[in-house]
């Protein structure tokens, strides 16, 4: 995927649900992955051009694995002029040799997202931007539907009352296989995830589910996700569609 088509998806993203607004101080999650290094890349160049000015200001919530190195990630926000905070803590000590937890993941992701909003508030940010794709939404909703018996799925907008920031998901309308093209294209300086329980956990299963039932029966993830979009969701902001 070239950055142009990248750059198209995420401004009809913010667009439609109307995610930024003029004079934005967005904090963008960087969880070292393809995911949050081409959602980097997408706000920066909209910044660019696009008709409200905004500022961006990269953050990384560093869970405490020995050994991971973010120097990589930090010398991009500098060629691409953006402020790059790395928020240390003592995440995955606690939770993995502490705690001992059997199933971790709930627990970090609560854990991580607290660090990453005080962290946010400290630096006079209002909204987060998180990186979750299309592909994202669709195993969401199969998670929601398998393990809870609802059809339900995050919205691309979101206000988060305790914290007073709003999360956008500028990305919503890219394919993973998209990501994984520009990742390769544009070299990005992905830091590999050292957690112990990434590959294992019931979005691996879905992600895996998801991808036999679309060989099976192609466009099914297309038809999904066009499910999610007019499937009325509770808490989901209204769509404005662009006009061409």
């Amino acid at each position: 995927m070239k950055l142009q088509h990248l750059l198209s998806l995420t401004r009809k993203a913010v667009d439609e649900y109307q995610m930024i607004e003029e004079n934005d101080r967005i904090a963008v999650g960087i969880s070292g992955g393809k995911d949050s290094l081409t959602l980097l890349y997408a706000l920066h160049g909209l910044r660019r051009f696009y008709p409200k000015p905004f500022t961006l200001h990269a953050v990384t919530v560093d869970l405490g694995f020995p050994g991971t190195d973010y120097s990589a990630i930090r010398n991009l926000c500098e060629e691409l002029g953006i402020p790059y905070t790395v928020v240390s803590t003592e995440i995955a000590p606690i939770i993995f040799q502490e705690r001992k937890e059997e199933n971790p993941c709930s627990l970090c992701a609560k854990m991580r997202k607290g660090a990453l909003n005080q962290a946010i508030r400290e630096l006079g940010c209002g909204k987060v931007a998180y990186a979750h794709h299309r592909d994202d939404l669709v195993e969401t909703m199969l998670l929601s539907l398998i393990y809870e018996g609802r059809f339900f799925c995050f919205s691309p907008k979101t206000y988060l009352d305790r914290t007073g920031l709003w999360v956008i998901r500028p990305m919503m309308f890219v394919d993973e296989a998209d990501v994984i093209g520009f990742k390769h294209k544009y070299k990005l300086p992905v830091v590999k995830n050292p957690c112990p329980a990434d590959g294992n956990t019931r979005r691996q299963y879905v992600k895996e589910l998801l991808a036999e039932l679309n060989r099976e029966n192609p466009a099914v993830k297309e038809r999904m996700f066009s499910a999610i979009l007019n499937g009325h969701i509770s808490g989901w902001p209204e769509r404005i569609p662009r006009i061409r």
